[in-house]
C-alpha cells in the first residue's frame, strides 16, 4: 500500500467503524491478530472487544469523527482528531442531554498486510464528561 492508499484507507476506516458504527465490516480493516490498546481495560484487546466498545459509544452517543491532521509513514499512520458527539443515551451515568459535545484526540494504527494490526488512541475523555455534566445539572 503506497502512503496515500494507507491514509485513504484509515480515513474509510474512521468513517465506516467510528461514524457509521458498520461493525460488520470489521475483518475488512482489522488484522486477524489485531491488538486495541486503547479500549477500556474492562474490554478484550482484540477485534471482539472493539466491536463491543463501538456498541457502547454507539448506544450513547452519535458520534462523528473528523480527521484534522494525519502523518503516515512506512506501516504507521498517528491521526490527531475531533470528535462530536451528540449524546443520545446515559454514558457513565450522566442521561442523555441530547446535546453535542466536542473532544480532541490522537489514533495511532500499524498496518500489516493492509490490515490494522494494532491501535492506540489518546482521547479526552475528561474534557467530553465535563462538558456533560456542566449541562446535566
Amino acid at each position: 500500500m503506497t502512503i496515500q492508499q494507507q491514509k485513504d484507507f484509515i480515513g474509510k476506516y474512521i468513517d465506516v467503524i467510528w461514524n457509521q458504527g458498520d461493525t460488520s465490516r470489521l475483518e475488512e480493516f482489522l488484522h486477524p491478530s489485531f491488538t486495541d490498546h486503547g479500549i477500556p481495560g474492562n474490554l478484550p484487546p482484540n477485534a471482539e472487544g472493539l466491536k463491543q466498545w463501538i456498541a457502547q459509544t454507539h448506544s450513547s452517543f452519535v458520534p462523528e469523527t473528523i480527521i484534522e491532521d494525519q502523518v503516515t509513514e512506512d506501516n504507521k499512520s498517528m491521526i490527531k482528531i475531533t470528535m462530536r458527539m451528540k449524546h443520545i443515551g446515559t454514558w457513565r451515568g450522566i442521561a442523555a442531554t441530547g446535546l453535542t459535545v466536542t473532544t480532541k484526540g490522537y489514533r495511532c494504527f500499524r498496518l500489516q498486510n493492509n490490515q490494522i494490526i494494532e491501535h492506540w488512541a489518546l482521547i479526552d475523555g475528561a474534557a467530553l464528561e465535563k462538558e456533560l455534566l456542566a449541562f446535566s445539572h
